[in-house]
């Protein structure tokens, strides 16, 4: 058994690296001007257009005809360092060539409907938005749609090649583009109002990684290599046994050495949710606003690619030219051998979490208003995921040893985290045409600390937001916002099973396993948004 272990993690391993980068941080984050500048507290206070997402019962409260143009530009700066802890061992190897290293360049992509990823990267994106609305004269009905980005993240590490990151998304991009969302809401009494909206989206989720698997089996098993394998290849004894040097110099197992690459690329063209909004004005000083924005389970559908370097290639190649090594392979359901390429077509069912928002907005003299916004997404939905091939993964195959009976399918767990989450925001008039505007937002990650990685390096937050309105007239205002977003992590060796640990059978992806990790994200937005009356 402990001969068929190095490939046996290594195709767990593979298919766990390829996990989405959904968390708590990318909800709100790109979808509206006003909410960055108020912590995204704006249940209550719906603006304008973006009150298709937000609340659509906002609507209700724009009379006439309106059009919305904005735009975004966003940067993301994620970076993490390694440290080999006393006593560092994995499997025999005590030096580990990532250690005292630290990530390099984050770039910035946007996968393009119809095309695809492009080829350049940006230390930045800027994402134009639309929106209408239409309300004829005494009608209590006020229509509108809006394109809009309603989740983003975008990481990309391959400026540097040899940048450690690498082994833990090279390249990440996540994003939930809404290209209709047809709404209307109902003004039911001067106090309270009603909408709808049915947002329908393309989602996008692309995953380039190179893969390595440090693990306590597989140092023992390359040790074992190194004390029984003539450096040269060929030991006439392991031909009659069960191929250990078969493979030559080039299957000698190394745990920090590079073994696979592997790319996922999938998109779900047409995703339509729906979103219910609720507003209740009984005062000039007083608001109450709520939302549910239905989930979905997203069917996306792509392509996947794994290329496997020589060291997995001819290890499974020297496993069968032993003698006993093709009968212990057929026991245990093990391919003859593993391609240098194999891709083909995959799907996967993603949950698109629902959520849930309430808000409050207070504003006890003319000049200053305060808005409150509590939220929950059932991030918890995300307990595991199911991805599906169009074939045999010849890497799979080899799992089977471990209770994977479907070679053409994989469930990985992830066990995220439900929570509730808080936004404040300030807006202060000094004048009737000039508004000012001030957003507080602590972001309590969904990932629980023991499952951070690097594909998904999303732990607590806080976001904070500035902006302005002017009113040009009565048939145009613009708004400006700039905000910044913080986190930090730290994983200490051996707390973090998506990431650094170091145990005989894991067969979760732990690509820097034994070292002690640390790391931040740093989320920088500014928007710009014009408001015309038509």
């Amino acid at each position: 058994m402990r001969r068929s272990a190095p490939a046996t993690l290594l195709a767990c391993a593979g298919l766990a690296a390829g996990l989405p980068a959904h968390a708590a941080l990318v909800e709100n984050l790109t979808t509206s001007v006003t909410a960055m500048a108020l912590g995204n507290a704006v249940t209550a206070d719906p603006p304008g257009i973006d009150s298709i997402h937000f609340n659509p019962a906002g609507l209700a409260r724009i009379r006439g005809d309106m059009e919305s143009h904005n735009a975004f530009g966003a940067s993301i700066r994620t970076a993490a360092s390694f440290h080999q802890p006393d006593g560092f061992d994995v499997g025999g190897w005590t030096q580990d060539p990532v250690a005292g290293t630290r990530t390099g360049p984050v770039r910035q992509a946007m996968y393009i409907p119809g095309y695809g990823m492009p080829g350049w990267r940006l230390p930045g994106v800027v994402i134009p938005g639309l929106g209408f609305a239409f309300n004829k004269p005494d009608s209590k009905f006020t229509f509108g749609t809006g394109v809009y980005m309603a989740q983003a993240i975008s990481i990309d590490r391959s400026t540097d090649v040899n940048d450690p990151g690498r082994f833990d998304g090279r390249q990440i991009q996540l994003q939930r583009l809404v290209y209709a969302s047809p709404s209307v809401g109902y003004k039911y009494s001067d106090t309270l109002s009603f909408g709808v909206a049915v947002p329908i989206a393309h989602s996008a989720f692309v995953v380039d990684t190179h893969m390595r698997f440090p693990n306590e089996l597989l140092g023992v098993f390359g040790k074992l290599q190194q004390g029984w394998c003539p450096e040269s290849g060929g030991n006439i004894l392991d031909t009659f046994g069960f191929g250990l040097c078969g493979g030559g110099k080039e299957g000698m197992v190394n745990p920090f050495k590079q073994a696979a690459n592997m790319r996922l690329s999938m998109t779900a063209p047409f995703d339509p949710t729906i979103n219910l909004g609720v507003l209740w004005e009984p005062t000039k000083w007083l608001a109450l606003g709520a939302v549910y924005q239905g989930g979905a389970k997203t069917r996306y559908s792509g392509t996947y690619e794994f290329n496997t370097e020589p060291m997995l290639r001819n290890f499974i190649k020297g496993l069968n030219s032993g003698l006993l090594g093709p009968i212990a392979g057929a026991v245990l359901g093990f391919p003859s051998e593993i391609p240098v390429q194999q891709k083909g077509n995959l799907s996967a069912t993603i949950p698109f979490p629902t959520h849930v928002q309430l808000g409050i907005k207070l504003r006890p003299v003319k000049y200053v208003q305060l808005n409150v916004d509590a939220s929950y997404a059932t991030w918890g939905d995300w307990n595991s995921l199911t991805f599906e091939f169009d074939q045999s993964v010849k890497l799979l195959e080899v799992a089977r040893l471990y209770g994977i009976p479907d070679s053409g399918k994989l469930k990985i767990p992830r066990g995220y985290k439900s929570l509730v989450n808080f936004g404040y925001g300030l807006q202060l008039f000094p004048t009737d045409k000039l508004t000012l505007r001030f957003g507080y937002e602590p972001r309590k990650s969904s990932v629980p600390a023991d499952k951070l990685d690097l594909i998904a390096p999303l732990p607590d937050t806080r976001l904070y937001g500035l902006g302005l309105a002017y009113k040009f007239s009565n048939n145009i205002d613009v708004s400006l916002t700039g905000s910044y977003m913080k986190g930090r992590f730290s994983a200490p060796a051996n707390s973090d099973c998506n990431l650094n640990c170091n145990t005989f059978l894991n067969v979760i992806y732990n690509p820097y396993a034994g070292l002690d990790v640390a790391g931040d994200i740093h989320v920088r937005y500014v928007g710009f948004n014009l408001n015309k009356r038509f």
